[in-house]
């Protein structure tokens, strides 16, 4: 159960980071401006942020459950993961550092969700919100690319947790809209402010976060690759 709890915390931990982070941010301030609209009904807001939040978690389990369990499913590749995973974990967290304070990094030919598609969603009325939900949380960038395949995933398989942790990762990266759109649905007017104070927390939780992982992924790297026993 501790297990579960530390993984858990750590799932929910890297949501939260990969809603504040730069384009993430950006795709759920364009889902509080489609909240937004709605202004007129309070109890529709707060349902359509809810629908979003459903969609962003329905598309990581989804995700999470093709990758983890299907890694976990196959008995070769298990064992070999739990002969191996320590020592192919501290590369991973090494790059994934790297990636999350800006060392590494690749630019994409053109934008994840093109504004062609956001309308045709956002014409979809309320359950608009539950789709453009799962379409935002298709669109990676760097940083969501690099916490989601780089440490919730191997997260998820060390813990032998193809559900759970990625519907928690999932909540955790539409609790943003979510707060905004209660916010919003009781007449809070700041929403910007927020943002913007948000986005200054972001940045050094993701250098801090980044930096952590480095020295976890040197640490293990150390231990299990090398064979120098600095984890004991």
């Amino acid at each position: 159960m501790d297990g579960f709890f530390v993984g858990a915390s750590a799932a929910f931990y890297l949501g939260i980071l990969t809603a504040i982070s730069p384009c993430p941010l950006a795709t759920n301030i364009a889902a509080i401006s489609y909240i937004g609209r709605r202004l007129e009904s309070p109890k529709r807001v707060l349902l359509t942020g809810i629908l979003y939040t459903l969609g962003r978690t329905a598309t990581y389990v989804a995700l999470g459950i093709l990758l983890a369990a299907s890694i976990l499913s196959m008995s070769a590749v298990s064992h070999f993961l739990e002969k191996y995973l320590n020592r192919a974990l501290g590369p991973i967290l090494v790059v994934a550092g790297m990636f999350l304070i800006g060392l590494l990094g690749f630019t994409s030919s053109g934008p994840g969700v093109s504004a062609k598609m956001q309308r045709r969603f956002e014409s979809g009325g309320l359950w608009g919100a539950g789709f453009l939900g799962m379409l935002f949380a298709l669109s990676f960038c760097p940083v969501s690319a690099a916490i989601f395949f780089g440490s919730l995933i191997p997260l998820a398989v060390a813990r032998h947790s193809s559900l759970a942790i990625p519907a928690i990762y999932g909540i955790a990266t539409g609790l943003p809209v979510l707060v905004f759109a209660v916010l919003i649905a009781t007449g809070a007017r700041r929403v910007g402010t927020a943002f913007n104070r948000l986005a200054a927390i972001e940045l050094w939780a993701r250098r801090i976060t980044g930096a952590a992982f480095i020295l976890v992924g040197v640490l293990y790297s150390l231990t299990y690759i090398f064979g120098i026993p600095v984890l004991g």
